[in-house]
């Protein structure tokens, strides 16, 4: 991956939502000059970071991920493709940026709660539900019953946790299936998938291209559960710890020295959460992989990038870009109070963030051109924009009206999934696989820093309780991709049955 490519995307991916804060801040919502400051260098600092961490996963960690997945199939035995399958998701997952940036969040308006204790709770879910992911393709379970049985467990429980986790636990499914976490559990599917196949009735064989989807979407439901079972089993402690701030306040300071006295704890943290994962490489490498000198080389050095990468992006987001977006929730959030012209315009903001995010992030344009390809054409790149820009655009703004008027996120989930569950029984397999993997994609890592630490701010400068009316933003951006999808996919699905009876028609006139 050529290092200006990765940067040309990761900077389109920012730069939107920089222009619109700063539009903003010097006009209708005045931010302070240092935060503005601290904003744009913390923008900077995103952006570089970002095209580091994703480069040094394109070149050093995607590639173990697919390996991984193939040496293990192709040494047929379940047990150890089910345990590798669960170290994998649960290593993965611990190295995640967007679950680092939520635990931080969660843990700056819930100090009861433990951040590391967050994350490994998050990680387990994960790594056990990517285990089943597995199981599912090596046994050929239907994709939609596996959701459908799995969300119907997760919403039961779910009413058993405390309202202030509910709303964590849900946005966890959409942070996890970030930038680290998405490749390469896709590329441990793609890996599986390619070693297992099919025998048609003819004897060839065939591989399926539905076992290459779905694994992420399955693996999504794991922290939902995780956080709902963790929220259940601390409810005493963080109910009383609880404090109604939105988080970030103490992350402003001045100027750059900011983001020198962040470093050294960032530093750590990040060493902390990659070490497994290289030690999980190595491991492979020498009893599984056994890879050439020269793609070990590669691999140390796609190791090196993230590193230094993740560091960046940390320091960025939480030195500039979390504090700029809730300063800014908190400037109209307040505004709100003082008339039905300032709530408009904070819903307004809110849809205008919605469009930007999801039509900025790189992983939503992969994922519309891998859809026009294999619809054929037929369902176009601009018509999945439109139509998950418009879904997460009404998501967010969907969440600004949470945070003034306070109703439940149930109104919303509840509804939504059960569309989308139903949808799954009606669209072509392959576009249910691909809209449950997707749902990650909207979600990226401008809504984990700045959507969020901007809904948080607007909450607690409008009277609302953060913990319970802001989080839960995260989830309704990664639930739009799940309807728009499949409801393309039926449309491509009408449009072939109609291509075809035209060619049965003109075939039979003639």
């Amino acid at each position: 991956m050529n290092i200006f490519a990765k940067f040309k995307e990761t900077a389109f991916s920012v730069l939107p939502v920089m222009i619109v804060v700063v539009l903003l801040g010097l006009t209708i919502a005045p931010l302070h000059l240092g935060t503005m400051t601290r904003f744009v260098l913390g923008g900077i600092l995103v952006i570089f970071g970002l095209t580091l961490f994703l480069l040094g996963v394109d070149i050093g960690i995607l590639p173990i991920g697919e390996r991984s997945g193939a040496a293990l199939t192709a040494k047929r035995s379940l047990k150890l493709l089910l345990a590798a399958a669960f170290l994998i998701g649960f290593i993965v997952t611990v190295a995640e940026p967007d679950v680092q940036v939520l635990a931080d969040q969660v843990r700056a308006i819930a100090p009861g709660v433990s951040k590391w204790g967050l994350i490994l709770m998050i990680a387990v879910g994960v790594g056990f539900f990517v285990a089943l992911g597995i199981l599912r393709t090596v046994l050929s379970i239907p994709l939609n019953i596996l959701l459908t049985v799995s969300y119907i467990g997760v919403f039961a429980l779910a009413f058993c946790a405390p309202a202030t986790f509910q709303g964590v636990a849900f946005d966890s499914g959409g942070a996890t299936t970030g930038p680290m976490t998405v490749p390469f559990i896709m590329a441990l599917g793609v890996g599986v998938a390619a070693v297992r196949s099919k025998t048609g009735k003819n004897g060839k064989i065939a591989s399926s291209a539905e076992d290459s989807f779905g694994l992420t979407g399955i693996a999504s439901i794991g922290p939902v559960l995780a956080v709902i079972v963790y929220g259940i089993s601390i409810h005493a402690t963080s109910d009383a710890a609880i404090s109604g701030e939105a988080a970030g306040h103490g992350l402003i300071g001045h100027g750059i020295f900011v983001f020198l006295n962040l470093l050294p704890s960032i530093f750590m943290e990040v060493a902390t959460a990659l070490a497994p994962l290289a030690a999980m490489a190595a491991l492979f490498q020498i009893f599984l992989l056994k890879m050439p000198p020269m793609q070990v080389v590669r691999m140390v050095r796609g190791f090196v990038l993230s590193f230094v990468g993740l560091v960046l992006f940390l320091c960025g987001a939480h030195g500039g870009f979390m504090p700029a977006g809730e300063a800014l929730g908190e400037v109209l959030g307040e505004a709100s109070l003082q008339g039905s012209f300032w709530t408009a315009l904070l819903v307004a903001v809110g849809v205008v963030f919605g469009a930007i995010v999801v039509c900025a992030e790189p992983a939503v344009w992969v994922l519309t051109d891998q859809v026009e390809s294999i619809s054929g054409g037929t369902i176009k790149r601009k018509v999945m924009l439109v139509a998950l820009s418009a879904g997460v655009a009404l998501s967010i703004g969907i969440s600004m009206c949470r945070v003034l008027f306070g109703f439940s996120l149930w109104y919303i989930l509840i509804p939504g999934y059960a569309l989308a569950l139903v949808l799954s029984f009606i669209a072509p397999k392959l576009f249910t696989a691909i809209a449950f993997d997707s749902g990650g994609v909207a979600s990226g890592p401008m809504t984990s820093t700045f959507i969020l630490s901007f809904t948080l701010g607007a909450s607690s400068a409008s009277g609302g309780n953060p913990s319970v009316d802001a989080f839960g933003v995260i989830a309704l951006v990664a639930m739009t991709p799940l309807i728009a999808i499949q409801i393309l996919g039926i449309i491509f699905k009408v449009k072939s049955n109609r291509s075809e009876k035209a060619k049965i028609a003109a075939g039979g006139e003639e």
